[in-house]
């Protein structure tokens, strides 16, 4: 008899999702859908307001990274205006977004992907989150991690006036300037920082390299596609999150191509899919052939691991160390491994930090001059950045008095929405047998193939209780309730 599983919500993601697993009469799956049954209206309802508004409205899309918004919607407005901030805004912006990644990446890392590494895939769920983590690894480490985000969050209130929702990026440059005191204290906090990504990566290296089963799970070809990777680069094809070309690399990891922001039309169009309300980007130059991988497939992944499979190297000294460790560890470019990325995501974070420390150490970071006057009649542009999950493209079109008549939001999570269908499909394949008990351990997972891209769906929207119970209910093929599974 056909059955069918529900893994409904699924957990430990920014916004709401199910999987729905489809087993055929032999028990074995035959097919996988990872629907999101949102609607977001963000494109829609921001028609007709002024485009200066964007850095403030878009920042309300994710209460998980509202910086990266609050950034490409500056970037965009910068364009439409046909306005190129001074030296010192576009470091400040920078200097803002990498503390960003800091805590971005550290939150994901410990409180999303390291319950599975660090307690355990198959530990009891009660256990399976961020205080069970804090015991494994000792409080003075958890201290630490708490540490690193109130520090990071505090730049961002130095510089961007708050952390929430800031107000900092406007279109020309920033609104304010920072103090001396203010950029010893953020070079205090950078130091900081820079220890706990070496601490962090020490951490993953005791934990999860040196746990034979934890590598044949991140080796084994059930979590690995061959894909297509992107990543935004700077002039010397090295990582950087603010500002460069996206470059595209293939499955071989040779470059496809590489694009400015004004050109991604040309690059990337969208497919969809009448069971979900989230679209599926693909690369033009190859096309749409639906949810397989290979260098036929016109499939692609915005990812840590993206980003640097994408790039010849990292732009700070340590993380470049460690990029170098990555890959002579993993067999050498590009990776495919999808679980490596929490990894690449670590070396990010080093990265992150470095590049914090760098900006606050410029003098120049102080100086008053930190905005262009916009003097040109309002157009069209676009602002790309480097999300912490995946490239972020936000394109305006106004009219002659910068009121928005057209808006158009690639999110980073968007991009990775084909990948991450395929990966759940695999991972189901691999793990889904014929008379096993689907128990929580072997969802979870699942679940996992999906958490490695650090989804972020349906962008700050939650349930009134503030509860994600996980109900998942097995049928068989009169509809009839075999089983059901509750994680409450």
């Amino acid at each position: 008899m056909s059955q069918k599983i529900s893994i409904d919500p699924i957990t430990r993601l920014e916004g709401h999702g199910r999987i729905d697993l489809f087993l055929n009469e032999d028990g074995e799956l035959a097919n996988a859908y990872l629907v999101i049954p949102e609607l977001r209206g963000f494109e829609k309802f921001c028609e007709g307001r002024p485009v200066e508004e964007m850095p403030r409205i878009t920042q309300r899309i994710c209460g998980v990274c509202p910086l990266a918004h609050h950034v490409a919607a500056a970037k965009a407005g910068d364009a439409v205006y046909g306005v190129d901030p001074p030296p010192a805004a576009k470091k400040l912006r920078e200097l803002l977004y990498a503390s960003f990644f800091v805590a971005d990446h550290a939150t994901h890392f410990y409180a999303l992907a390291a319950p599975d590494f660090v307690v355990g895939p198959e530990a009891p769920k009660a256990q399976r989150n961020l205080l069970g983590v804090v015991q494994k690894v000792g409080q003075d480490a958890g201290a630490r991690v708490v540490q690193l985000l109130q520090e990071n969050h505090e730049i961002a209130t130095i510089v961007a006036g708050r952390y929430i929702h800031s107000a900092s990026c406007i279109p020309g440059g920033m609104s304010k300037p920072i103090t001396e005191d203010e950029r010893k204290r953020i070079v205090e906090i950078a130091e900081h920082s820079v220890e706990t990504a070496q601490f962090s990566l020490q951490l993953f290296d005791d934990v999860v390299l040196k746990n034979e089963a934890y590598v044949d799970m991140i080796l084994n070809d059930a979590f690995a596609h061959e894909t297509y990777y992107m990543g935004l680069v700077d002039d010397n094809d090295r990582v950087n999150f603010y500002d460069g070309q996206v470059r595209v690399v293939g499955p071989d990891g040779e470059e496809l191509l590489r694009y400015s922001p004004h050109d991604y039309l040309d690059v990337v169009a969208e497919h969809v899919e009448p069971w979900t309300y989230l679209k599926f980007p693909y690369l033009k130059h190859v096309g749409w052939k639906g949810f397989v991988d290979g260098p036929d497939s016109g499939v692609y992944r915005a990812t840590p691991l993206s980003r640097l499979n994408a790039a010849d190297g990292m732009a700070t000294p340590q993380a470049q160390a460690e990029y170098e460790r990555f890959y002579d560890t993993l067999g050498g470019k590009p990776v495919h491994a999808t679980l490596a990325t929490h990894w690449a995501r670590l070396i990010e974070l080093l990265y992150a930090a470095e590049r914090t420390l760098e900006l606050a150490q410029d003098p120049e970071i102080t100086s008053e001059e930190i905005r262009t006057i916009p003097t040109e009649t309002p157009d069209e542009g676009v602002g790309i950045v480097e999300a912490p999950r995946g490239t972020l493209t936000h394109h305006y079109v106004t009219d002659e008095n910068g009121l928005l008549e057209e808006v158009n939001l690639i999110v980073g999570t968007t991009n990775n929405y084909a990948a991450i269908s395929m990966s759940i499909k695999k991972a189901a394949q691999d793990l889904v047998r014929a008379g096993q008990l689907v128990d929580d351990g072997l969802l979870n997972k699942i679940e996992m193939a999906f958490r490695a891209y650090d989804p972020c769906f349906g962008c700050a929207t939650h349930t009134l209780p503030g509860q994600m119970p996980m109900i998942v209910r097995l049928y068989n093929e009169e509809q009839e309730l075999v089983q059901e599974i509750r994680r409450d």
